[in-house]
């Protein structure tokens, strides 16, 4: 039985092109930074979850919230292949319990604050808008976009960002836990204009302040789909075993 099993809808997501050393310590043992055309990306991301359940359990007040994360990119050969996956920098969310259950179980970093969202469609246009509250302060991401969904093209930027199927997490300097995420493939809207009010430094740290005036390399908006959270599993590295940042 899936650890989760959800839907992700309507997926904001901005891209910053930025210095790969400054993921090192946040690169879990044994992955290495999957980056596209030399570029090493963050990509803040908001979207919504809906009809969520827990080990096949719908647990009252938390099947339906919002999440904003700041994530990057990375693979792990094992088995003579390549897992691509995400690590999270910092994943936001309107619910304790959820944090509780993420933070301990899967080890990752998750926060909880005031969120809203809203969603918005007229005459085949569409305003997609997620909100954060922190240190007395409304972050935002929107973006207004095209109501016709296509498909994601492959070899395409989207399609790098959008399929990466296993998340990681740092343990320790020797240890990852690793979960796969399944989801078909996604379609995605023409965005047309974005806007971005965001306090990276206090929400993610001050090495990321230098993101408040930062354009993003690329803006778009996925559809997103049904998706499960398989169980974990511990990934234990040799002492000697460093990830790599290239």
């Amino acid at each position: 039985m899936s650890f989760l099993r959800a839907e992700w809808r309507k997926l904001a997501i901005a891209n910053y092109a930025i210095e790969k050393e400054l993921l090192g310590k946040y690169l879990p043992s044994g992955t290495e930074l999957d980056l596209w055309n030399g570029n090493c990306f963050v990509s803040l991301i908001g979207f919504m979850f809906i009809n969520t359940k827990l080990l096949g359990i719908k647990i009252p007040f938390h099947t339906s919230f919002e999440e904003v994360n700041l994530r990057f990119y990375v693979k792990r050969f094992d088995n003579g292949e390549w897992k691509r996956g995400v690590v999270f920098i910092k994943e936001i969310v309107p619910k304790p319990a959820l944090t509780f259950v993420a933070n301990t179980i899967y080890k990752e970093n998750y926060e909880t604050l005031p969120m809203e969202h809203f969603w918005s469609s007229e005459d085949n246009l569409m305003a997609i808008q997620y909100k954060w509250k922190k240190n007395n302060k409304w972050n935002s991401i929107k973006i207004e976009a095209s109501a016709q969904k296509f498909n994601i093209e492959p070899n395409s930027e989207t399609e790098f960002i959008t399929e990466h199927y296993w998340g990681y997490a740092k343990v320790n300097n020797h240890k990852t836990n690793e979960y796969e995420v399944t989801h078909p493939k996604w379609k995605s809207y023409k965005v047309n204009d974005y806007d971005i009010d965001v306090d990276f430094g206090a929400t993610y740290g001050q090495e990321f302040e230098f993101l408040n005036s930062t354009n993003p390399t690329s803006v778009m908006l996925a559809e997103g789909s049904e998706i499960t959270v398989e169980n974990k599993k511990t990934i234990k590295n040799d002492t000697t075993t460093k990830p790599k940042l290239h």
